[in-house]
This record gives structure tokens, sequence and C-alpha cells, in this order.
């Protein structure tokens, strides 16, 4: 099962008010297991930059009202290529894929806008999957931002200080797969993006360079193989 994990950046909250998106970000999995293909574009929006949505992602300060040179982690756009120039291969990279999407109802919103301008095929809501509504679900009464859910499961945003469409969709792609009920055991980068292009059921990531260091204590070892000296010679373990 092919899954996109997907994140955008807007100059607002309603394409039909002129608002247009300025980047999307999108982490491929596959049996919920990323296979190392994301999607990364930069956009021009053609249009000024809100002082408001600059403040939450830094993009664009080429576009302000008073234009300035990018800061740290900050993006021109005026250089980017237009929607209609990335619409059309977009929505081929997306295909009838399920898009996993933290407050789908927006991105979709925007994205089938977009896509609608350009003359492409639009996205079926029904293929999108709202990661929001799940955790709302999972844990009525409790913050469900994505922020809030990286700290419920232990996963590690120290470095989103601005929204940014493709690290969000990372952050996200490991926060769906604990909302759908826990990593799982293969998951992991592929070494290439042509590991899934077959689309196999049988594809695994390739074993660790280096081995991650064992866990067990030296007591915790001790006391295991006292354990299995108990069994005798006929254990398990002691077969080679």
């Amino acid at each position: 099962m092919r899954e996109i994990v997907l994140d955008t950046e807007t100059t607002g909250f309603d394409p039909e008010s002129g608002d247009r998106i300025v980047e999307i970000g999108a982490v491929e999995l596959w049996n919920h297991v990323a296979t190392g293909e994301t999607y990364h574009v930069y956009i021009n929006p053609e249009r000024s930059m809100p002082e408001e949505a600059f403040g939450v992602h830094g993009i664009g300060p080429d576009l302000l009202e008073n234009p300035r040179p990018p800061e740290k982690g900050e993006v021109t756009l005026k250089d980017k290529p237009v929607f209609a120039k990335i619409g059309h291969a977009f929505r081929e990279f997306v295909g009838d894929a399920r898009l996993v999407i933290h407050n789908a109802s927006f991105d979709m919103k925007f994205l089938n806008a977009e896509l609608k301008w350009v003359g492409a095929p639009l996205i079926p809501m029904e293929q999108a999957l709202d990661t929001l509504a799940i955790a709302r679900k999972r844990f009525p009464g409790s913050p469900a931002s994505l922020d809030a859910l990286c700290r419920r499961f232990n996963i590690d945003n120290s470095n989103r200080v601005l929204h940014g469409a493709l690290l969000d969709s990372e952050i996200l792609a490991e926060v769906y797969l604990e909302l759908i009920g826990g990593r799982q055991p293969d998951f992991g980068l592929s070494t290439s993006a042509s590991s899934v292009a077959g689309g196999g059921d049988d594809w695994r990531p390739a074993p660790r360079a280096t081995p991650l260091p064992s866990r067990i204590t030296e007591d915790e070892r001790a006391a295991h193989d006292a354990f299995i000296e108990k069994l005798g010679d006929n254990a398990l373990w002691t077969r080679t």
C-alpha cells in the first residue's frame, strides 16, 4: 500500500480569497515503511506575503510589503516556479496513493484549488486520511497539534523552529505510525528510491552499516546466562 505523508505552507487560510501555496513537502511510505522517496518544492505564489504567514514559516521575505534579504532559515520565492509549472508533475507523483495529512481539509482545500486553476485532475477528499481527526478520537480532550503529539510519543522535533513542509511531513510520518499502533519493526529509510519501484510486498530496508549497541546491562546478561544454565543442555538457546 502506497501512502504519501504530506504538508503544505501557504500565504494564508483561504485560496478563494487569493491565498496560495508556497511550499509542498511529502514523504512516501510503502506498507507503512519509509521508502526514502520524498517530494519537495517551493512555489512562487505570484502575490505578496502577509507578515502573519511569514512569521509562521519564514518563507518569502522578498515578497513582504518591505522586502529584505533572507536570514537563516528563510527562503526567497521570486525565483521559484509558479504552481502551473509543477502542478501536473505533482499530481502524477501523488497518483492514487492515500494522502496522510494533519488537518487534511485545510491542505486539500488549497491543493485542489491550485490543481483546478491549472486544469489538473483534482484529488478526491476520500483519498486523504486526517491524522488530526485520528488523534482527537484516540485522545479526546487532549492537545492534538503536531508538537503535542511529538511530546506524547517522545518524537524529536527540536529542529522545528519554523514550520517547514518537508520537515513537518517527516515528523508527521513518525506520528502517524504511532497513531495507528506503533512504529513497525522494519521502519527505516531505503538507500534509494528504486527500492520500491517494483511495488513488491517483500521489500525490506538494508541492514545498518553500524549495528546499534546492545541495551542489555551486564547484570541482565549474567542473569539470563544463569537462567539458561538451569535449563540444561537441551535448552533452545544452546543450539547452534
